[in-house]
């Protein structure tokens, strides 16, 4: 995921806080799981099958909510009116970026109340910068604790990558693949889930360039998630994308994902710059590759809880709903070969 000109622009292509996007007590395995899986064992190198569950538990939270086996769209101001009006059958549910919803009032914010009471909804944060050198906002993240109590919801997520010091970038710097990077970035992420006392999930970011690096980016990843015990939200679509950047094999990247963390997808579109270079703008429907790296991800992992992005050139609704139709298309014709 990216930043988008969001302060203002219901998503441009990689850019400030409306930021309309891109601000646990026992680290033990799921001691008081948001996110429940289902253990599994698997050799080494195969595909590896573990449903993620959302399960919301504590003071706020409005029953358990499982989104397993659903899909799910990025809320926007845009057509927040048309949803309260008349809610798709086909998403399972909607994810918000918390520094746009926090503080809002008004019709925008009773809407969104009407909507966070009828349906399940997550947190994507956007301005953590939990990889970044300056202190976490700590009074933010109270502040969201607080929120996501108000409004039952399930999980917060963030970027692993910085995105400011004492200012914001209004972009999603990727951290240098270091051991000295593991450490830091998990040491943050881990103090984010003892205040917000609750598990969260890191993305795989997008990046365009890796300096000082000393491991692969698969390799970064899973440092930093088995050292934080956190859980993953897998950008489908980032993997495209580095993989086409950097050279890689995005299967063989997919493999080596640990299961038993996913918490849920994203899913994507992008701009192909050259042949060897694209960009991911969140700005363009989802092409074919993507389409089948999903599939693939269902194969490896079983079908997960997959939330469409569209964040710059937002088409109406009813293009959007289309791709949702695509993702629980893709889900049940998985879940009938299963």
């Amino acid at each position: 995921m990216k930043l988008d000109h969001k302060l203002h622009n219901d998503h441009g292509a990689r850019a400030a806080p409306d930021i309309e996007r891109h601000a646990h007590h026992d680290h033990s395995p799921h001691p008081n799981p948001i996110m429940a899986h289902d253990p599994v064992r698997h050799p080494a190198g195969k595909c590896k099958s573990a449903p993620g569950r959302f399960v919301p538990e504590g003071d706020g939270a409005q029953g358990c909510r499982s989104f397993h086996g659903s899909a799910g769209l990025g809320l926007r101001r845009v057509f927040i009116e048309a949803l309260q009006a008349a809610p798709p059958d086909n998403v399972g549910f909607y994810e918000i970026a918390p520094e746009n919803w926090m503080h809002i009032g008004g019709k925008a914010g009773k809407l969104f109340r009407s909507l966070t009471e009828q349906f399940p909804f997550v947190c994507h944060g956007l301005c953590l910068s939990v990889g970044g050198p300056a202190p976490l906002d700590e009074t933010f993240l109270l502040a969201l604790k607080a929120f996501m109590a108000e409004h039952g919801m399930a999980l917060y997520s963030e970027h692993l990558s910085y995105c400011g010091d004492d200012g914001h970038l209004y972009d999603l710097m990727p951290l240098p693949f270091t051991e000295a990077a593991v450490h830091h970035a998990a040491a943050r992420i881990r103090r984010v889930q003892d205040v917000l006392e609750r598990r969260i999930a890191m993305e795989n970011i997008s990046y365009y360039a890796a300096p000082g690096q000393e491991m692969a980016e698969i390799d970064f990843l899973k440092a930093v998630l088995a050292e934080a015990d956190c859980d993953l939200l897998l950008d489908v679509n980032n993997i495209y994308v580095n993989s086409i950047n950097h050279g890689y094999d995005a299967e063989a990247f997919l493999k080596a994902i640990p299961a038993e963390r996913i918490a849920y997808l994203h899913i994507a579109g992008h701009y192909v710059e050259a042949e060897d270079f694209i960009v991911d703008t969140h700005g363009a429907p989802i092409v074919h590759p993507v389409w089948e790296l999903l599939d693939r991800t269902y194969q490896c992992f079983g079908v997960q809880p997959t939330l469409l992005e569209r964040d710059f050139n937002i088409p109406p609704l009813d293009e959007l709903l289309a791709e949702v139709d695509c993702i629980r298309a893709l889900q049940k014709r998985r879940e009938a070969n299963a």
